[in-house]
C-alpha cells in the first residue's frame, strides 16, 4: 500500500494552481501563434497579439495570464492501492487551492451561495474535485482553472422537435444577437 501525505498533496495543488494561471502550455501557445499567422481580420490579429503578450508577461513575471483565474477544477486519478494519510483528500486539495490563490496573487472569485447570498469565500474554495479510482498505486493530480466569463454571454432555449435545424439557426442567429 502506497501512502501519500496530505501535506504533499496540499503543496502540489498550491504549485499547480499558480502554474496553471501563469504558464500556458507550449502547444496551446503555438496554436495561438499559428492562428495569428492565418487570421484575416485586423481586430482578430490585435486580439491574438494581446493574448500572446499576456502569455509572455505572465510567464516572465509569474503573474496570471488573465484576470479571471476562475474556479479551481481538480482532477485526481488515484490508484486503489494508495492511502492518503494525515487528513482528508478534499481538505488537502482545498488547502492547496487556498494557498495557491493567495500566494500566487490570483483573483478569488468563488462565492459561497451563488443563488442568494453571493458572498465571496475569500480563498477560492471549495475546489471542484473529480476523482477517478484506478488499479495500482499511482496518484496523479491536474488543476485546471475554469473561468466563467464565457458563460455570461450564453443562452439556453428548449426547442420543440418540429422546429428542427431552422429553429436552431433562428435561435443562434436572431434570438441570441
Amino acid at each position: 500500500m502506497r501512502e501519500i501525505s496530505v501535506d504533499k498533496i496540499t503543496d502540489i495543488v498550491k504549485e499547480l494552481c499558480i502554474e496553471a494561471a501563469t504558464n500556458l502550455p507550449c502547444d496551446v501557445e503555438e496554436a495561438l501563434r499559428k492562428g495569428l499567422e492565418t487570421e484575416e481580420s485586423s481586430f482578430g490579429r490585435y486580439s491574438l497579439e494581446q493574448v500572446l503578450s499576456n502569455v509572455e508577461l505572465a510567464r516572465k513575471e509569474t503573474v496570471a495570464m488573465c484576470q479571471d483565474t476562475g474556479v479551481a477544477v481538480v482532477y485526481v486519478t488515484m490508484g486503489q492501492d494508495v492511502h492518503v494519510v494525515g487528513g482528508s483528500l478534499k481538505d488537502a486539495i482545498d488547502e492547496g487551492v487556498r494557498r495557491g490563490y493567495t500566494d500566487g496573487y490570483l483573483r478569488k472569485s468563488v462565492v459561497d451561495d451563488p443563488v442568494f447570498l453571493r458572498k465571496n469565500t475569500q480563498d477560492n474554495t471549495p475546489a471542484i474535485i473529480h476523482t477517478e479510482i484506478v488499479p495500482g498505486d499511482k496518484f496523479k493530480i491536474m488543476v485546471v482553472p475554469k473561468g466563467a466569463g464565457a458563460e455570461n454571454m450564453g443562452g439556453l432555449k428548449m426547442l420543440k422537435p418540429a422546429e428542427g435545424v431552422e429553429g436552431v439557426k433562428r435561435f443562434y442567429c436572431e434570438d441570441c444577437y
